[in-house]
């Protein structure tokens, strides 16, 4: 759910150059998933409930409050999700051009879609289990390809590219596009937590994998991109796909295809794990009686179904967006969903201090207050730079913020909905 690997980094190349995207991926974990990282795993230990995130805040800042950050969260899933089919899409036009042309794309893209959700109804562990595999599977070309770079670097003046490459920032790239791709890449830690109650111990295992991965995805961004500029392959041929044309120039065909079909892979299986996370939430939502009842139903596996399928139907009408502005209304949709997420953390502490907290951080109260600090000016940085896209003839600073305040008149219908249920019940009993 976190990262599939390496594939989606590119972009932070094109616009940043190396220097600029090593410093990126090795300083932004400090400011942005550290301190998120630390904040859900003392919630995820205290509150282990279906839904996650929404439980948190729906405890700690009531029904309000709680019905906005699942808002928030499943209005961010409609533009996160689009990104996998579009990225899907993208990979496999390096390996077969003539697949991707036409009304060709939005069909694969559908099928992406389709064949997650089919996936997802067989249930938690089939995911879970299944996406172990297809990570290996997307990783071990980047073996291959990090070891051909390091040798080929190592050849230096006397190597094919005649020396390592510019740490430099390429002239005319995009440094706001730059940080904002590295923030999506390290976004997405409290998605996990939707399915906690389908894990065998949460409180114990969400704190320690959710701060191990972290160490671990930087590991996996950092390492590949050093190795190709060490390799001395330039900056400006990044972009979108370019780990194939790296791995052809270093490896041949042979390992340009792999990478494209690990690619191909990797969106898939990124796509179908999010898939198991998000669709927690509306099931969440209607036990609450926000949604209708519909949504409670399950599969013997329990699969969400009626949630799965309804998912799904969203993701597939936002298919259709650039990379980039899909980033920028994601991160800035998501960024909001996490400063509330802080705002639980910091209540929970003060008005339930005798909470079990088989996990918590380290420190008096007002260390939650100061770790939330970065993470919130990212997010208000990411709102700033989203002034400067254009979403259905508006920015997509006014496009994201219209998507945001509209939970308020879609929860005043929900409790009249939910009200109006009650009532029917009572009349009916």
């Amino acid at each position: 759910m976190l990262s599939g690997g390496p594939y989606d980094i590119k972009d932070i190349i094109g616009y940043g150059g190396y220097g600029c995207a090593l410093l990126l991926l090795f300083l932004l974990p400090f400011f942005w998933s550290f301190p998120t990282a630390l904040m859900l795993g003392e919630l995820a230990s205290a509150v282990p409930a279906e839904g996650g995130f929404y439980a948190w805040v729906r405890r700690a800042l009531g029904p309000f409050w709680g019905f906005q950050e699942a808002w928030l969260s499943l209005a961010s899933s409609v533009f996160d999700m689009a990104i996998y089919p579009t990225t899907f899409v993208l990979y496999l036009e390096r390996l077969a051009p003539a697949l991707t042309t036409g009304h060709r794309p939005i069909l694969l893209e559908l099928a992406v879609i389709g064949a997650a959700v089919i996936w997802n109804l067989r249930g938690t562990a089939a995911v879970g289990e299944g996406s172990l595999k297809l990570w290996a599977v997307s990783i071990s070309p980047y073996v291959v390809l990090v070891g051909l770079a390091a040798y080929v670097g190592f050849l230096g003046k006397q190597g094919p590219f005649g020396g390592h490459a510019s740490m430099a920032h390429p002239a005319g790239a995009g440094f706001s596009t730059a940080v904002l791709v590295a923030m999506w890449n390290y976004m997405g830690w409290d998605n996990a937590t939707t399915i906690a109650n389908e894990v065998d111990n949460p409180q114990r295992d969400y704190p320690r994998v959710i701060l191990l991965a972290v160490l671990l995805i930087m590991i996996t961004y950092a390492v590949p991109i050093a190795a190709v500029a060490w390799a001395g392959i330039p900056a400006a041929r990044f972009s979108t796909g370019a780990w194939v044309d790296a791995a052809r120039i270093l490896g041949g065909p042979a390992l340009a295809t792999a990478v494209v079909l690990a690619g191909v892979v990797d969106d898939f299986g990124t796509f179908s794990n999010l898939t198991l996370s998000y669709t927690r939430l509306p099931h969440a939502l209607a036990e609450d009686g926000f949604l209708p009842a519909l949504f409670t139903k399950k599969l013997q596996n329990g699969s969400p179904w009626v949630s799965v399928l309804a998912c799904g139907l969203c993701w597939a009408l936002a298919l259709g967006f650039s990379f980039e502005r899909l980033i920028t209304i994601d991160l800035a949709l998501w960024g909001l969903s996490m400063v509330l997420e802080f705002l639980a953390l910091i209540v929970l502490r003060h008005t339930e201090p005798l909470l079990p907290r088989p996990f918590r951080i380290p420190g008096p109260d007002w260390v939650p207050i100061l770790l939330g600090i970065s993470p919130a000016a990212l997010t208000t940085y990411a709102l700033y730079v989203s002034r400067t896209e254009t979403v259905a003839g508006i920015s997509a600073f006014a496009f994201a913020l219209s998507i945001a305040f509209l939970g308020v008149p879609l929860y005043l219908f929900a409790k009249i909905s939910q009200r109006r249920r009650i009532l029917r019940r009572k009349t009916n009993a």
